[in-house]
């Protein structure tokens, strides 16, 4: 495991007008549970298909058609707790949240309120090298989606596209323990590299396959504490719910401005209203949506078409049982396997494919060479390309050929990078390439100390002062580098030249 410092959550303060406050955040994550088929019916999930084409007679909410539970879908739930150390319920139960909205057919969403699958466990945050704070999940419940309504089509009308609607959600409810907006966005962070570690969510935040409701409010300095030790939440102020944040940089700033919005209103006199608010990106604020409902509001009762859901502890073990390498661990056997740094660990591990991509190079071969070339040509080239890993033009097994042929002395490493960008982007196998285009180091001596023996000759004058001053050495030793196109293997041409001129 990782050697790891457990801070208590440090508050961000903001200076009001005529006081400091500070602030409280949970988060609630909609997950979309990475399935093939909807929770409570086969339609498909393939997002950006034609508008209203993923819809079943059970999705449009015709008469008489009645939800069959996803199991997988449910698996995925139970593997997202053990992923996130939390308990599992073997015995949970559906609800009906009852609203009236264009893009929810049924007039209800089938969610779970009273008795969720997953209940609390926990998310390790890291906020820097050995440091991290624990973030207390409070339960995970599955859900459906609703559908999509479109505004911007038709200046006189509004188009529903009911393809989302049924989709498996994941709703991950945090406690409120996130005191920061940097916090809060490195937790949604690290829960969504845990989910695509565990493969029950693909964390596309850009589709709304992963997104956020802030909860924010403030208080004064020590208040947090109080509560934290007396679970009174009357020290607290009135919460404010930030709906559907799907970036991390809006997540911050729309913290930011939430806070200092209800600073405003408080130190004037005024209450904040507990309600439901939308942020604005371009106006850099946020608006009212909706007053916040509570549970009574949308009239909850148990959902008569679905049983209750029974599961047993051995097919929960069997899930636990395949559960992958997750992050923490991944990142501490790096440091421990490949004696790489902390930072260098932290960002081969921070995406699983990137993860996977290393250790396939690593195989068999020096790590920290490895990490070296995948984090600073691979990773900084495709940076240039705004590409990420699943679109890499050369794969682990060219890039561990060019490790290959730099180790047996076929080619120096100015020559690998020379190679490494001839693969980037024409492609083929590096070793039939140096061979076509003579990019072969040159090893021998006989060969290397004619062309010392040629450029001494030619510069008596330089050869006396690199005598008296043997840094100046190096100067020979690039003309030979020069000389040999770069392929005369460098350690051979700095022992001749040191020898020739006698230092």
């Amino acid at each position: 495991m990782l050697d790891l410092t457990y801070e208590a959550p440090k508050p961000k303060v903001i200076a009001g007008a005529k006081k400091d406050w500070e602030l409280v955040i949970g988060l609630e994550v909609h997950a979309q549970v990475a399935s093939k088929a909807k929770l409570f019916s086969g339609a498909s999930t393939t997002f950006g298909a034609e508008p209203n084409s993923n819809v079943s007679f059970v999705d449009a909410a015709m008469p008489g058609m009645l939800p069959v539970i996803n199991e997988f879908c449910v698996a995925q739930a139970v593997r997202t707790g053990l992923g996130l150390k939390a308990r599992i319920n073997l015995w949970s139960a559906f609800d009906r949240k009852n609203y009236f909205y264009p893009d929810l057919p049924q007039g209800y969403q089938i969610s779970q309120l009273y008795h969720p699958i997953v209940g609390e466990g926990e998310v390790i945050v890291d906020m820097g090298p050995g440091i991290a704070r624990r973030v207390r999940i409070e339960r995970i419940h599955l859900e459906q989606d609703a559908g999509k309504s479109i505004h911007d089509m038709d200046p006189a009308m509004s188009f529903v596209d009911l393809n989302r609607t049924g989709v498996a959600l994941m709703e991950i409810v945090s406690r409120p323990d996130l005191r920061g907006p940097e916090e809060a966005a490195a937790y949604v962070g690290k829960l969504r590299q845990i989910l695509r570690y565990l493969g029950t969510c693909d964390g596309n935040m850009q589709n709304g396959n992963l997104r956020a409701d802030v909860n924010v409010s403030i208080c004064e300095p020590g208040a947090y504490e109080h509560f934290r030790e007396t679970g009174d939440p009357s020290v607290l102020g009135t919460r404010c719910e930030i709906k559907n944040m799907n970036s991390m940089r809006f997540i911050q700033a729309a913290i930011e401005v939430e806070a200092r919005r209800q600073i405003s209103i408080v130190e004037g006199g005024g209450t904040v209203d507990q309600e439901t608010r939308l942020y604005d990106p371009d106006k850099g604020e946020t608006r009212s949506m909706r007053s916040k409902e509570e549970a009574h509001d949308y009239r909850y009762f148990p959902d008569p078409d679905l049983l209750p859901l029974e599961i047993e502890q051995a097919w929960v073990d069997d899930i636990a049982a395949s559960l992958p390498e997750l992050p923490d661990e991944k990142k501490a056997r790096f440091i421990a396997d490949y004696g790489m740094t902390d930072y260098d660990a932290g960002v081969l591990t921070a995406e699983v494919e990137a993860a996977h991509f290393f250790e396939e190079v690593a195989a068999g071969r020096d790590g920290k060479t490895a990490a070296n070339w995948v984090i600073n040509e691979l990773f900084g080239r495709l940076k240039k390309d705004d590409r990420d890993i699943t679109e890499s033009p050369v794969s682990p097994a060219q890039l561990g050929t060019i490790l290959d042929l730099i180790a047996t002395g076929d080619i120096s490493g100015k020559i690998a990078k020379d190679l490494f960008e001839i693969v980037y982007t024409d492609g083929g196998d590096p070793a039939a390439i140096v061979e076509a285009r003579g990019m072969k180091q040159v090893t021998d001596t006989g060969a290397i100390e004619t062309v010392v023996d040629e450029i001494i000759a030619a510069n008596p004058a330089q050869v006396e002062k690199a005598r008296q001053n043997p840094k100046l050495a190096g100067w020979f030793v690039g003309q030979v580098m020069k000389a040999t196109g770069g392929k005369a293997n460098p350690q051979a041409v700095n022992d001749i030249v040191s020898a020739k001129l006698g230092l």
